[in-house]
């Protein structure tokens, strides 16, 4: 019984060794899957799944090992060994999920990813995607890192006006910060951080408390929509850079016109019962724009239509979380 895939996925790869792969090329297929999700790269295998078989050079599994571990930064750890399928050899090699960001020793970083016709690729990791993936790998906080450009004065003192008025309203909320002064409310928050000496705004500290023509352009990733559809008619489509405790309270203000109530009766009384349910709500907004990645394009996206609210954000699970 075959043992060997049918076809290339995203953490399987193929690879014809008839003319004796390149070893450049083999060290950065390693790389881009390593970079991505792991997986296994058979040597002596077509693209369309035929197996023909691995190339002399190519069958000491333990000189590929150590020249894939003696090309890449860090060193990256395989697995390699010669099976047996059709009655010819192919080198199977095991590839590891990166805990990290690895390149060739030459300095290329790679990832992989999928073309529209399902089938795998290795394209460069450019600068701007590094923080994301270290963040999906919980390497690195993006909230917490010093926003490049930004200096004390693109904060708003009008929103934390309305900071200080947030905690003073909440049940349960810290009411020992509001004695803090400005600047002092601002480090215990970790908006601000210290940076070559001196306290500049944190990305945090500028999604929730920033002047919004300022988070347009120095968080062009921080938007948001708000939609109403009656069937294919527009009747609102509104998107926005405020900051995120103002935006909090205009999208939930736009949702009041859009959220009829019924009423029903419970014996001698006659309850209100809203469309959409308020705390729910709330939680779904709150979540769609504290857990969505800022580091990559798209928007956080209110929807109201025939079917009901829809909120979505950009982003997934973190590295090795799936939704089983």
């Amino acid at each position: 019984m075959r043992t060997i895939p049918e076809k290339e996925t995203l953490d399987t790869e193929f690879k014809s060794d008839l003319k004796c792969y390149p070893d450049h090329d083999l060290i950065e297929e390693i790389v881009g899957m390593s970079n991505t999700a792991g997986g296994f790269l058979f040597l002596g295998v077509e693209d369309d799944g035929m197996i023909t078989r691995v190339h002399k050079k190519h069958k000491d599994s333990i000189g590929v090992m150590a020249l894939i571990a003696n090309s890449t930064v860090p060193p990256i750890s395989v697995r390699a060994e010669i099976i047996t399928e059709e009655n010819l050899d192919v080198l199977k090699i095991e590839v590891p999920r990166s805990r990290g960001v690895v390149s060739t020793a030459s300095g290329k970083i790679l990832r992989r990813r999928l073309k529209f016709d399902g089938s795998p690729e290795v394209i460069p990791m450019y600068s701007y995607e590094i923080p994301s993936r270290l963040a999906e790998l919980g390497m690195l906080d993006y909230s917490a890192q010093p926003l490049a450009g930004a200096t004390l004065d693109d904060l708003d003192p009008n929103q934390r006006v309305r900071l200080r008025k947030i905690i003073q309203s909440r049940q349960g909320g810290e009411k020992n910060l509001l004695a803090l002064p400005d600047d002092e409310l601002d480090i215990a928050l970790r908006l601000v951080t210290e940076a070559a000496g001196k306290y500049v705004p944190t990305v945090t500290g500028m999604l929730l408390i920033g002047k919004e023509d300022r988070i347009a352009e120095l968080i062009p990733t921080a938007k948001a929509v708000f939609q109403v559809l009656e069937g294919t008619a527009v009747r609102m489509n509104e998107d926005s850079n405020k900051s995120l405790l103002e935006l909090f309270e205009t999208f939930e203000m736009y949702v009041k016109a859009w959220n009829p109530e019924r009423e029903t009766e419970y014996g001698l009384f006659r309850i209100p019962i809203p469309e959409f349910d308020w705390a729910a709500f709330r939680e779904g907004l709150v979540n769609a724009f504290c857990h969505r990645d800022y580091t990559i394009l798209g928007a956080v996206r209110v929807l109201i239509d025939d079917e009901g609210m829809c909120i979505s954000n950009p982003g997934g699970f973190i590295d090795g979380v799936n939704l089983k």
